[in-house]
């Protein structure tokens, strides 16, 4: 729940389209029309969107509605909509099966608390979080969203996990993926704490398709470096 008119404008001049990237900007739903007015290049997404498709959902943003915006994409499941909301897997499901209904692409946010990685849960985790969306999309549908692997104990904390760690868990969400009949194209991003000085190791890691990113991404500075990190410059 960042910006304001004027900081946004600043933000949308400040972009451009760098080669061999693909860049969203994910904006709270009162900017859509605002960030209409963007970079050739750059895709609109929203932060988040309703599990139903219309209807009498006093306050509800549905699939339909962003995507007469322009829209592509729609997160669903981040960390906070699950612990400030009340948002369990199977909402993250629902909701990824209303934005691929109206023609959205789902970033499916997955990944565990601190507590969960020092019982050793993480893809216990993860794994409930990934089959609670298959259940609503069943696994050909699997293939046509994106992943995201947001360790809630590294957002907006500015400790990022490390180098291995991502690296193990991305190779285990491509195994359960690969195990569960899904297509091996799907992206998987990583979200928590990505900043210019480490976005070039993350995205350097196997099986890291590029990042979600949050704190960063509100100063245009900051995020066009991370996309010249994911197109291999400096």
């Amino acid at each position: 729940m960042n910006g304001s008119l004027a900081a946004n404008r600043d933000l949308l001049d400040g972009l451009v389209s760098v080669p061999g990237t693909e860049a969203a900007v994910c904006v709270p739903y009162p900017y859509l029309a605002q960030a209409q007015q963007r970079p050739a290049g750059v895709a609109l997404g929203a932060q988040d969107v309703s599990e139903y498709d219309a209807g009498a959902y006093t306050g509800e943003v549905s699939a339909a509605m962003l995507m007469e915006f322009g829209c592509r994409y729609a997160i669903v499941g981040h960390s906070e909509r699950r612990a400030l909301f009340g948002e369990d897997d199977a909402t993250a499901g629902r909701k990824a099966g209303a934005a691929l209904r109206a023609g959205l692409v789902p970033i499916v946010c997955v990944g565990e608390t601190l507590p969960e990685r020092d019982e050793g849960r993480v893809m216990e985790v993860i794994g409930r979080q990934l089959e609670a969306v298959r259940e609503v999309l069943g696994g050909a549908a699997m293939g046509e969203i994106v992943l995201a692997y947001e360790p809630v104990w590294a957002i907006g904390t500015g400790r990022s996990a490390s180098v291995a760690q991502v690296a193990e868990v991305h190779a285990a969400i491509r195994a359960w993926l690969k195990a569960h009949g899904v297509a091996g194209g799907v992206r998987i991003l990583y979200g928590g704490s990505v900043k210019p000085d480490n976005a070039a190791a993350i995205f350097a890691v196997a099986d890291v398709d590029g990042g979600l990113i949050g704190g960063a991404s509100l100063a245009a500075a900051d995020f066009m470096a991370i996309c010249r990190a994911a197109a291999g410059g400096v």
